[in-house]
């Protein structure tokens, strides 16, 4: 496809295949959304076990976006900002800082 066309530089082979079939699963699917859904909902070669492999594995996530805002979303007038807050830290109870 088109868009996986424009990430296929930043991905290998093996993650690009394990994410076409999880793509396809997840936007056939409707429930709740689990690898054990994924794996039943995909074709051949979704297995639970490829699932948990891709998910496991080592992703280069700022690249693969930046390749997309890259094709699909840039001009060459365009001024981008960028931002991001990773907080991975609930924040419950009376007191937040």
């Amino acid at each position: 496809s088109t868009l996986f066309s424009v990430i296929k530089p930043v991905l290998n082979n093996t993650l690009m295949n394990q994410l076409i079939i999880i793509t396809e699963a997840l936007f056939t699917m409707k429930g709740r959304v689990t690898m054990l859904g994924i794996s039943r909902w995909s074709g051949k070669g979704g297995s639970y076990r490829t699932i948990q492999r891709f998910f496991h594995s080592v992703i280069p996530w700022p690249s693969l976006q930046w390749a997309l805002v890259q094709n699909h979303l840039l001009d060459s007038d365009d001024v981008i900002l960028f931002a991001g807050d990773e907080s991975t830290v609930t924040k419950s109870g009376k007191m937040t800082y």
